[in-house]
């Protein structure tokens, strides 16, 4: 993925949460405190900035499908990898946001794949997994529940025009993870290729980065980043992560205009 007009330039910038008006979950003393899902991850995820436009992260659009009452934080940045993500100190920002009753939705593989960048490159079945069960371990540790998320499929077709996987073994090494260590599992992978097959090469354009300058099928759109995050949300309450009360609009259209792309934060 790209790190160059993407990237974003500091933790502090990609722990901005996208804020919704909360409704508490009781907590000792009458208190309440709002349930926060946290997400980490990479560019697929990430919240995009004016610059960036129409590049959409799933997770900016991910807040449409869930109750108010569930906060989203993102804190998916642009080209970090299971392993990068927590060289770089992010993993444990988030673990220090993280309150018990929370979740951390974990997505990443696209820069893990990377075998040529040392900084970010892990092997599926070794150092990929055991990064993974940092996060794993790290959520649990505080009381919140960890959530893994194969990694959303890029647009890849074949000369017959089927949706072609382009994840190799990384999707499988987090499946075996999440049933050896009984962690709940999204599978975004297998989702998002059957959603591109049935799409065709024409009609997933429509859903990709695809503007008069960039052709890119990586990264998505608005209807794209809804679309996935659609996925991610059936997903949530497929798995029993989340409650019926929890989840909204899993069958309505999301209007792009919904979509807002803020004005990058000023650097240091």
């Amino acid at each position: 993925m790209s790190l160059s007009r993407r990237q974003v330039t500091s933790a502090a910038v990609a722990s901005i949460p996208l804020a919704f008006a909360a409704t508490g979950i009781a907590q000792a003393g009458g208190r309440h405190r709002p349930r926060t899902l946290f997400v980490a991850g990479d560019s697929t995820a990430a919240q995009k900035y004016s610059d960036a436009a129409p590049e959409t992260g799933w997770g900016m659009a991910l807040p449409f499908f869930l109750r108010e009452g569930l906060r989203v934080a993102n804190h998916a940045v642009n080209g970090r990898s299971s392993k990068s993500f927590v060289d770089e100190g992010r993993l444990d920002v988030v673990l220090g946001a993280v309150r018990p009753g929370d979740l951390l939705l974990i997505q990443f593989a696209h820069n893990d794949e990377k075998s040529e960048d040392p900084a970010r490159y892990t092997e599926p079945w070794t150092t990929y997994q055991d990064c993974l069960r940092l996060y794993v371990d790290g959520a649990r540790a505080r009381g919140a529940r960890p959530v893994l998320a194969t990694p959303v499929e890029r647009r890849r077709f074949d000369v017959e025009g089927n949706a072609v996987p382009s994840h190799g073994e990384y999707p499988a090494a987090m499946r075996a993870l999440a049933r050896r260590e009984g962690v709940a599992l999204l599978d975004v992978q297998a989702l998002s290729l059957a959603l591109w097959q049935r799409l065709g090469v024409e009609a997933t354009k429509a859903y990709f980065n695809w503007t008069a300058t960039e052709q890119d099928n990586t990264h998505f759109n608005p209807p794209g980043a809804i679309a996935v995050a659609r996925l991610v949300a059936r997903e949530l309450l497929r798995g029993r992560v989340s409650a019926h009360r929890d989840v909204r609009r899993l069958d309505e259209e999301i209007p792009e205009s919904w979509i807002r792309w803020p004005e990058p934060p000023a650097t240091v």
